[in-house]
């Protein structure tokens, strides 16, 4: 075979494989979506500037707004244990933040900042009062940074496992930056996300990180994840945005200037939490704490009564 008919012959096994690999991102995306689980006649749609937000209200009384991990596979069914009992003393708020779950995935590169503004934003718009505040996992960080830029919107805050303020500080480098290429590319970039947003990887997730007793995740709560996974047109957006630290920001200088009351609401099983803690209450002396037991990162799913009677406390 001369060298002309080697090209033509690699070149089209490169275009069968992409085609192949088109074809079989575009089946996951179709069935991981086709039962429509997470979907809620009870939704409600925020016109944001960057995109539609979609969250949930429910109850009566003082608003509180309850956001979510920042994770390409969550939303606001995070909460879903919690909402109803929280509805009988607050109008709870649930928010599925852009690039999760319901809302839309535009295709941007996702910072703090932008978070901080959604979160700004909404709460002038939709709730229109100084509400409570409840984050969980890496939305601690730019939630403490809304708090700290509009003081007059946000009253108590409680944080859920909080990453730690030296994670929180990493910033993107040089090995970030082609990763984000690589990861922004249409058919290779989109089957990466499919690979980590792939049932098996959030079971695993759930297993090993989320909850204590890996015999406790229900495969209803798996499917519900995955489906937020594939949701909208660019689900691979804000995976790439976390994976390559578009999302960190130094919290250090916001946390030591708030006044708000803060908690800190830790899994006892969750890796360095009692050091996490001590390194938020070294910025902030006026962080109180609490561990529930025999949790890890989602207590708020895992043992959402113990976490219930936290809040009923710090809310009280």
């Amino acid at each position: 075979m001369n060298t002309k008919n080697k090209i033509t012959t690699f070149l089209a096994l490169c275009a069968g494989g992409a085609t192949a690999t088109a074809l079989l991102n575009q089946y996951i995306k179709v069935t991981a979506i086709s039962r429509r689980l997470i979907t809620s006649e009870e939704s409600l749609c925020y016109r944001w500037r960057l995109g539609a937000v979609y969250y949930t209200k429910k109850g009566t009384g003082k608003p509180l707004l309850l956001i979510h991990d920042l994770n390409f596979t969550s939303g606001g069914q995070e909460w879903s244990q919690l909402v109803d009992r929280l509805s009988q003393n607050y109008t709870v708020y649930t928010l599925d933040l852009l690039g999760c779950g319901r809302s839309e995935k535009p295709n941007l590169t996702y910072t703090n900042y932008l978070f901080v503004q959604l979160l700004t934003d909404f709460v002038k718009s939709e709730i229109g009062h100084r509400t409570n505040l409840i984050a969980s996992g890496e939305s601690s960080s730019f939630s403490v940074m809304a708090c700290c830029q509009s003081p007059e919107l946000f009253d108590r805050i409680l944080l859920i496992n909080p990453s730690s303020l030296s994670d929180c500080a990493q910033i993107p480098g040089k090995n970030s930056k082609l990763y984000k290429l690589i990861l922004d590319l249409p058919i290779v970039g989109t089957l990466l996300c499919n690979i980590a947003g792939s049932r098996k990887m959030i079971t695993e997730k759930f297993q090993k990180e989320y909850y204590y007793n890996p015999y406790a995740v229900k495969p209803a709560l798996v499917d519900a994840y995955y489906e937020a996974a594939h949701l909208g047109d660019y689900p691979k957006a804000l995976f790439s945005s976390l994976e390559c630290l578009y999302t960190k920001c130094n919290i250090t200088n916001a946390l030591k200037k708030i006044d708000n009351s803060i908690f800190i609401a830790g899994g006892s099983e969750e890796p360095s939490i009692e050091d996490i803690i001590a390194e938020y209450r070294k910025h902030n002396s006026a962080v109180e704490f609490s561990l529930i037991p025999k949790t890890k990162h989602l207590p708020q799913l895992e043992d959402p009564a113990k976490l219930m009677e936290l809040i009923e406390v710090f809310f009280a």
